[in-house]
């Protein structure tokens, strides 16, 4: 949907591995407050939770909660007075699935080996749709085995993944399966509880449930991909702990509900944990349940927002909109006139103030679908019709 991100950083180098990566894999490093871990532990042989009971099946919408157009829904940051953290463990632990991933690795300098991992991930529909971290089941996989809390496993297809964002969607041949119903991202609150629940260190540590709070929001990250550095923003902190394996599993509000997908860690310091908030997948899972498929609409645009602004030393005061940073020369934006440096302040006359807002309400359209774009550019306001493409896996198709 985006265009890819500008490399160049503003935070102080950190030292990185992946929270949910294969236990070989190749560490990532930059400076900043401490490291930040993404490590996927050592798959191990899957103990059997064959004498559990799992929660009787939700009579609900397949995907409950979670606005699609990235504004808040129903629920209210309320509703804490009667916080039990035994009930929503009890509630939720029937929908987080154990995720083994196998890879083969290779470089110039060593032979081809297979190495194996172990992550976790939120059911969010019953007829087999998965939501976890793109560092536990995108890119080539050479096989990927979801397990379940009754005992039963099953072979996985990853269905849909990113990068930049963290999150993959992998889809398994069954039905009936227990879901957690997902909230709103908008309405957490810095201070109210919060819960992860995953597999740290592997599968023997299965459904591992941590408590703690909502340490901050809207945390920007830097992090060295492949693609050259990329930032994660719109995070969640939270000082549950999460620890290698987390990775996928979900980050629960008081009343049980999924506001974010657990993706890192600080390992130099204790108790700062960030996760993706739920409401940018969604639409995309709307789009999977519906459909059968998400074909991602295609804006090519990448933007800052006013939290980033500073870092980047150019001068640029940013009150509200987001910043565009990178615009495909190929892609609908630019075709329309969006520039480098131009300020996008609505879409569809909705308030535009991060890249997340950007990205969760385009995830709700469809490719030819077209938006109403209110930008700044030169200092002149201006509106712009545009017109989504189609980003397809192997490029991009205008339709």
């Amino acid at each position: 949907m985006f265009g890819e991100r500008r490399k160049g950083g503003f935070l102080k180098t950190v030292f990185i591995t992946l929270l949910g990566s294969m236990a070989v894999a190749v560490l990532i490093f930059f400076y900043t407050s401490g490291s930040i871990d993404r490590r996927m532990p050592p798959a191990q042989v899957p103990k059997s939770d064959a004498n559990a009971t799992p929660r009787p099946q939700q009579i609900a919408a397949e995907v409950p909660g979670g606005a699609a157009d990235g504004t808040a829904g129903a629920n209210t940051p309320g509703g804490i007075s009667g916080f039990n953290a035994a009930n929503v463990a009890k509630n939720a632990s029937p929908g987080v699935a154990g995720i083994s991933v196998l890879k083969t690795e290779s470089d110039s300098i060593f032979k081809p080996k297979t190495v194996q991992g172990v992550g976790s991930g939120v059911i969010v529909s019953a007829n087999g749709f998965i939501l976890t971290n793109n560092h536990v089941a995108g890119g080539k996989t050479e096989r990927i085995t979801v397990s379940f809390i009754d005992g039963r496993t099953a072979d996985g297809t990853t269905v849909w993944a990113d990068p930049t964002l963290d999150l993959a969607i992998v889809k398994v041949n069954m039905t009936g399966l227990t879901t957690i119903p997902l909230g709103d991202a908008n309405t957490v609150q810095v201070g109210e509880p919060a819960i992860a629940i995953g597999n740290p260190l592997g599968l023997q540590f299965q459904r591992t449930v941590t408590s703690g709070i909502i340490s901050a929001l809207n945390r920007t990250i830097k992090i060295d991909t492949d693609q050259g550095p990329n930032f994660m923003e719109d995070l969640i902190q939270t000082d549950a702990s999460i620890n290698p394996g987390n990775s996928g599993g979900p980050l629960l509000n008081a009343r049980g509900e999924v506001i974010a997908i657990n993706t890192i860690k600080v390992a130099s310091a204790e108790g700062m944990g960030f996760a993706v908030p739920i409401n940018v997948a969604v639409p995309i899972i709307r789009h999977l349940i519906d459909r059968g498929e998400f074909v991602e609409p295609y804006l090519g645009v990448f933007a800052y927002d006013r939290e980033v602004i500073p870092y980047l030393n150019n001068g640029i005061r940013l009150d509200n909109g987001i910043y565009a940073a990178n615009v495909d020369e190929s892609g609908p934006a630019f075709k329309s006139g969006i520039r480098v440096g131009g300020i996008i302040t609505q879409v569809d006359g909705r308030n535009i103030n991060t890249m997340m807002q950007l990205r969760t309400y385009i995830y709700s359209k469809y490719p030819g679908d077209t938006i109403t774009v209110t930008h700044i550019n030169n200092g002149q306001t201006g509106t712009l019709q545009i017109k989504l493409a189609a980003k397809e896996k192997d490029g991009l198709v205008t339709r």
